[in-house]
């Protein structure tokens, strides 16, 4: 039996790992000084832990320590890509290219930008969240300035072509922006490789402390500049104002220098609880993956229960078994998942989804009792549902007209 409750909802925010609060601590008494107090000892160790941590995080990316610009996560990253790019290069064009199924973050910046001026297209994916390449290049003008692509989606963990993406912006001289937060520390992620121009990331997704991230500027082919979003005292090459949050920055380098050292075996790890998990539930009837099950994270699974509402699914184990029905940003919401619908799913079925994502201290033990619960709760649900009674009569719901009161 293992100890309850269970966690599976890492693509929310992960458990700080013990070794990154350990080398955390100093900061927040011995070792307190400002990092931009460069006239005496306090502000120079302060510095000088920035200053690694930034070496950590550059190296988890393949990039160089001064391109990482460090913010409060990877929204303000976001933004401060979005809107930076879009007021740096007005005189070039007010065009950019996203998906619909990027992060809030993205979506709800773009619309802001739309408010201001930016003309905005946003492409649709197949029903394994795939964008068109071919879409993409015919979508571009002469104003295009920015393709912002996620790396990997939040709820159903496809992984796009980012590589293939950013030749084809680098073809038009555009520049290329990607989220990776649920890619970084996860799979193998290399701004030079995969052709970035800027990338967003977040500490508390790897292991590290929340209200901490980091944005990638690339500084040469392309040199990229963004307008700063903040005013102040010019932290960070100007880009980003505002007192370095020390202790999370250490917190951050120290949960990539983990990531570096230990994804690729835990990436394979994981893979294998979640194939276990997900071959077990697709055992019962009417149940589907959403999203490719070729390009995705090795440790996600979206899973749809037909003729059983989400809601009503995780009431019945939540307080034993931690997932989610999509992003942990939308989960107040009562809408069902816009990246699902996007995938061509019904309400219904978008409403019958939940997302199981794996994480470090994920178990084998964790995983059989997950299976044999959410299992339990998927047949007790449909045993008291009419709509699963007829569908085992063999009535076609299709055929069934259904009148509203």
């Amino acid at each position: 039996m293992p100890k309850l409750p269970i966690y599976l909802d890492y693509n929310a925010t992960t458990p700080c790992d013990p070794r990154v609060v350990d080398v955390m601590l100093p900061y927040f008494t011995e070792i307190f000084g400002n990092a931009a107090s460069r006239s005496h000892a306090f502000g120079w160790t302060a510095e000088e832990a920035v200053d690694h941590a930034r070496e950590q995080v550059a190296r988890l990316i393949g990039a160089e320590p001064k391109e990482i610009v460090f913010t409060s996560g990877a929204t303000e990253a976001d933004n401060l890509a979005l809107k930076g790019v879009f007021e740096m290069y007005s005189s070039k064009g007010n065009h950019i290219i996203t998906t619909e199924t990027e992060h809030k973050a993205v979506l709800d910046t773009c619309k802001h930008l739309e408010k201001k001026g930016a003309s905005v297209t946003y492409l649709k994916v197949n029903n394994e969240g795939e964008i068109d390449l071919k879409e993409l290049e015919a979508a571009i003008t002469p104003q295009t300035i920015l393709v912002a692509i996620m790396y990997a989606n939040n709820e159903i963990g496809i992984v796009h072509p980012i590589k293939e993406i950013s030749a084809i912006a680098k073809k038009h001289g555009i520049l290329m922006m990607t989220d990776a937060t649920q890619a970084v520390g996860k799979i193998p992620v290399n701004v030079d490789r995969d052709g970035i121009d800027l990338l967003a990331l977040s500490a508390h997704k790897i292991y590290g402390p929340k209200g901490v991230g980091a944005l990638y500027v690339r500084r040469k082919s392309p040199r990229v500049k963004v307008t700063a979003q903040m005013d102040g005292g010019g932290h960070e090459r100007g880009m980003r104002s505002g007192t370095l949050n020390v202790p999370g920055i250490v917190g951050l380098g120290k949960a990539c220098e983990l990531c570096m050292e230990e994804m690729e075996a835990e990436a394979k790890r994981l893979a294998v609880l979640r194939d276990k998990l997900e071959k077990a539930l697709l055992e019962l009837e009417e149940a589907y993956v959403n999203g490719s099950t070729q390009h995705r994270l090795p440790h996600v699974s979206n899973l749809s229960f037909k003729y059983v509402e989400g809601e009503g699914l995780m009431m019945g184990f939540n307080r034993e078994i931690a997932v989610s029905s999509g992003a942990a940003c939308t989960s107040a919401s009562l809408e069902a998942s816009y990246v699902l619908k996007a995938l061509g799913l019904g309400d219904d079925l978008a409403h019958a989804s939940l997302r199981f994502s794996l994480g470090r201290f994920t178990t084998e033990e964790e995983i059989d009792y997950t299976i044999q619960a959410v299992t339990a709760a998927v047949k007790k649900l449909r045993d008291m549902s009419p709509l699963w009674e007829m569908f085992k009569d063999g009535i076609d719901m299709n055929t069934i007209t259904w009148e509203h009161h």
